[in-house]
């Protein structure tokens, strides 16, 4: 029998996260954010859910190869553009678009020796101050793309660095319509937290959406509001089951450090689950966790591979029964994948993305 610990990736609701998107933007077409394996989820495992995108956004060409081996005939941009000029040779074979951020890869496209002009997207640094050229120099870099018989088209694109917060988007897209006010091409400027948030403000001003964490179904701007708030489904559930109880006395302590000392009587459970399977090893004592869908805590310091969770108000739960350490029990009571992170100090994405190859995938509608 194999080890209890599985993720479960529901199709289902990535499928509705996908449309819970689309309904937000309207009429802009919608790039699946597949990066670092589909967020943890795995490319091939939401493919078939996402194939009612309008196109899949990516970083490396592996990533861009498994897509088009699915059978994918759409487009496929590569979000950090190409690396090295012999990328653009692949760029080519694959119809590939990229992003040019930088005049390095300008310099790539000018000497590319090609019968098949390339579909770039120019990306501004309005703010982000990471990838892209700073607005007084966007113009210039636009004029000497236009000017390259290498490129056919030119997408213009910016990313927000505060759609999820309080400073929202204003400034950057003050400086994105002055800059590219008079210049041609398609936009695209949302993220997953501009999509949900900002979407009226950017209607009709954006041509191309690039959620990423909305369709896995993780809140982009967590704690204000959840996903749930946002009508967005978990599209992984970690789960596994307990393997032992234990009885302790006030007093007595539980795992490496005895970093938790009972206070009174205490029954705990032990789940096999540990930080090699991808859960935060700094996950503090009263991080929530479900014990056949009734919440609970965890106690103690996370292990290797097992950690310890309170079933002392949980007296008919024991050996075997289910644990969701974040995601849909199986009698769908829900844990935002967000709130364990919170807990942990972290966001939903590394949760997401950290699950360890050993963890057993499965691809299931839940109930």
């Amino acid at each position: 029998m194999p080890r209890p610990i599985e993720a479960i990736i529901d199709p289902q609701h990535l499928r509705h996260n996908l449309a819970r998107i689309r309904q937000s933007v309207g009429q802009a077409k919608v790039w699946a954010v597949v990066k670092a394996d589909a967020y943890g989820h795995g490319i091939e495992r939401v493919f078939e859910a996402f194939r009612a995108a309008d196109g899949f956004a990516l970083l490396d060409l592996t990533e861009a190869q498994r897509v088009r081996a699915l059978g994918w005939r759409g487009p496929i941009l590569l979000l950090e553009g190409c690396f090295e000029p012999r990328d653009l040779e692949a760029c080519s074979r694959w119809g590939l678009w990229h992003v040019v951020h930088c005049s390095e890869q300008i310099d790539m496209l000018a000497a590319h020796k090609t019968q098949q002009p390339q579909r770039v997207f120019l990306k501004m640094n309005s703010g982000m101050n990471r990838l892209g050229f700073k607005p007084d120099r966007y113009r210039s870099a636009w004029a000497r793309l236009q000017a390259l018989s290498q490129v056919e088209d030119i997408a213009l694109m910016t990313h927000f660095s505060d759609a999820d917060g309080p400073k929202g988007i204003d400034a950057q897209m003050a400086i994105f319509d002055q800059v590219t006010a008079d210049l041609p091409g398609e936009r695209s400027l949302s993220n997953s937290a501009a999509s949900l948030r900002h979407a009226r403000a950017l209607e009709s001003r954006t041509d191309w959406v690039r959620p990423g964490i909305a369709l896995y179904g993780g809140a982009p701007d967590f704690q204000s509001p959840d996903a749930g708030a946002w009508d967005l489904r978990p599209g992984m559930s970690l789960r596994s089951k307990i393997i032992a109880v234990q009885d302790l006395e006030a007093g007595q302590t539980v795992g490496y450090g005895s970093t938790f000392t009972a206070e009174s009587a205490l029954r705990l459970g032990v789940v096999a689950c540990g930080y090699a399977d991808g859960y935060p090893r700094h996950a503090p004592t009263g991080t929530p966790v479900l014990v056949a869908g009734r919440r609970t805590r965890l106690i103690g310091r996370v292990s290797m591979d097992m950690l310890t969770v309170d079933l002392s108000a949980l007296p008919d739960c024991g050996m075997g029964s289910e644990v969701t350490l974040w995601g849909q029990s199986d009698g769908g009571q829900l844990l935002p994948v967000d709130e364990v992170a919170s807990a942990a100090g972290t966001i939903g994405y590394e949760l997401m993305c950290a699950v360890a190859p050993r963890v057993r995938f499965e691809v299931r509608e839940l109930a």
